[in-house]
């Protein structure tokens, strides 16, 4: 008997030697995974499991972190340094931690911690209400007393050289010192009061920024102690700057039109503005308020605290020291803030806020149309060599300094939220919750360009110290460690790694018969392969492969017909997977021929 020959068609083979990484788009190439699993770059081009996480310390409620010498926290109501508990009586909300030279400002409890001397702590806001009475007097700048010639409004006659006499007759009322070398009476340039009370002093330093109010009690004269219409004690009600002190007496500049004391409570405070998001920059705290203000006025301003000096935020004196206020224009809830390339810049969701120059009479405030951080997303800001990320509305976004542009197509267009972020080297680490409230932690390589899913880690703080990305686990409280150092979190590393539709862009009714897969295990690896057929989404296991020594592996994987399918990697520990060889056959040709030798139709 004779049979028909057929005629045997050569196969063609393609390799996937690369992997790019995530890819949440419904086409993407065979190089990029679907969906992923504590998956990393690190070893790119090779496709293989992130480092194993340490822990670092387990406090009992982290509420903030930050990098100094080494890592530092605050835990419920102390702040933790190598080990070292101070009790601070911090209260239990979310802290946000700025550091300034050596210190340490713990907002909003408005406290601040000296790292370099852990006995130098205190509340950068100081309020002094006197319970005694409260006498005000000319002084010189050092407190000495000055006695002018309060009893007339007319020019003395025969004023010895260098008398004074208080000129109630001009308007403003004016302190004037005779000079018998021009024979005029010169207007006294600075005038100072000082305000006396028991224990006034202890409170402040000199350069102090201080508000006074109370001054509308019952006034009595100093002297006598008889009560008195007002002695201009109205010039006195509000903000002045310390210009000497002692512990029971500060100096201001000021003008009486006699010595006077009060009864009543009078309060000078020192105070610092109520702010959404606080930095530091070029020696200075920055920070922004959208709504309410301490004092109940709504404001929509940037504030600047005094040169090298935290604690004051209102002094003014038309000197490059300065503090600074300024207002914006721009609607909406500030969103976010960042030191960038030593710029200060103020984020809302639809532009950004970057001032410019190096003191108050030379700031400038130039405002951004763009996207801005995402609300909710403040702590997304995190920079990576010299780009800064961040979260917005759309998507992840690096900004240079000039225009920030989108790099997240690869997560797809899902819309997370709630995100926090962290950088250490080339990599972006942000954790962020999707939709349903499932937080996802992805991994940009921004050297590569490539992004990584690691696993559903909700992080709510980050903080890089001493080449090492820590983060405050919520799931159990730990503050965790990247790279490892520390106890160890975990032992091995679950993983999973899986493909988009592999066969679709195969022309000619070309299908995938055979895979080989090149991969070397670590001791203790295990490794299971399951395909998934035309979309099914019936995941079918054709192998399992374990390793109790180092080896390399070439696992060949028989397929079914079909025009299409998934494959699905799921391992335990070290594996390394090199590449993909695919095997492809041109099933149409060789049906044909068949069907035509057994004389039947075309397959």
């Amino acid at each position: 008997m004779r049979f028909p020959s057929l005629t045997v068609l050569p196969t063609s083979r393609s390799v996937i030697e690369a992997w790019m990484g995530y890819n949440r788009n419904p086409r993407i190439g065979d190089g990029e995974l679907f969906d992923m699993e504590n998956l990393s770059s690190d070893r790119f081009p090779v496709l293989a499991p992130r480092k194993p996480r340490g822990v670092y310390a387990a406090p009992a409620g982290c509420t903030g972190l930050i990098a100094k010498d080494t890592l530092c926290y605050t835990d419920g109501n102390c702040f933790v340094m190598d080990g070292y508990r101070l009790d601070m009586g911090l209260d239990s909300r979310e802290k946000s931690l700025v550091s300034m030279g050596a210190y340490v400002i713990i907002l909003p409890d408005k406290k601040y911690v000296n790292t370099a001397d852990l006995t130098d702590w205190g509340n950068i806001e100081v309020s002094f209400v006197s319970t005694q009475t409260v006498s005000f007097t000319l002084c010189t700048l050092d407190g000495a007393p000055v006695s002018p010639d309060y009893s007339q409004p007319e020019t003395p006659e025969s004023p010895a050289d260098g008398a004074l006499w208080l000129d109630t007759g001009s308007a403003p009322a004016a302190l004037r010192q005779w000079s018998e070398s021009t024979g005029l009476w010169a207007a006294v340039p600075t005038t100072y009061v000082k305000i006396t009370s028991a224990n006034l002093g202890k409170a402040f330093e000199v350069g102090d920024g201080v508000s006074i109010s109370g001054l509308t009690g019952t006034l009595l004269d100093a002297e006598t102690g008889v009560e008195i219409q007002n002695p201009g004690l109205g010039e006195l009600e509000g903000s002045f700057v310390i210009q000497a002190r002692g512990d029971d007496y500060i100096v201001v500049i000021g003008l009486l039109e006699s010595p006077a004391a009060i009864n009543s409570p009078v309060t000078v405070e020192r105070r610092m503005p109520n702010m959404d998001f606080v930095i530091e920059s070029e020696n200075r705290l920055w920070g922004c308020r959208y709504g309410l203000s301490a004092g109940g006025q709504v404001v929509n301003e940037i504030y600047a605290s005094k040169l090298g000096d935290f604690k004051n935020w209102n002094c003014f004196q038309g000197v490059s020291t300065d503090s600074y206020v300024v207002s914006l224009g721009t609607d909406g809830a500030f969103t976010g803030a960042v030191n960038h390339l030593g710029f200060p810049l103020f984020f809302k969701e639809n532009c950004i806020h970057k001032v410019y120059g190096s003191y108050p009479a030379a700031y400038q405030t130039q405002t951004v149309n763009c996207r801005g951080v995402q609300r909710g997303s403040e702590k997304s800001l995190a920079a990576v060599g010299e780009v800064l990320y961040y979260k917005s509305s759309s998507g992840v976004c690096a900004y240079d300094g000039s225009l920030p542009r989108e790099v997240s197509a690869p997560l797809g267009d899902t819309p997370y939220h709630s995100a926090t972020a962290g950088g250490l080297g080339n990599k972006y680490y942000i954790s962020m919750a999707d939709p349903q409230g499932v937080y996802h932690l992805f991994v940009f390589d921004t050297a590569r360009g490539l992004w990584h899913r690691e696993d559903n880690t909700r992080a709510g703080l980050w903080c890089r110290a001493r080449n090492e990305l820590y983060f405050l686990d919520c799931a159990d409280g730990k503050i965790k460690t990247v790279l490892g150092t520390g106890e160890k979190a975990e032992e091995t590393v679950n993983w999973m790694a899986q493909t988009g539709c592999l066969g679709l862009s195969s022309p000619d009714s070309k299908y995938i018969s055979r895979l080989n897969l090149r991969l070397r295990m670590d001791p203790g690896a295990k490794l299971t392969v399951y395909i998934d057929y035309d979309s099914e989404d019936r995941w079918t296991p054709v192998c399992t492969l374990e390793c109790g020594t180092l080896r390399s592996f070439t696992v060949p994987v028989r397929l079914r017909r079909c025009g299409h399918f998934r494959l699905r990697l799921e391992g335990r520990g070290d594996v390394q997977l090199y590449s993909i060889v695919k095997t492809l056959e041109n099933g149409s040709d060789t049906f044909h021929s068949l069907g035509q030798a057994l004389g039947g139709e075309k397959a």
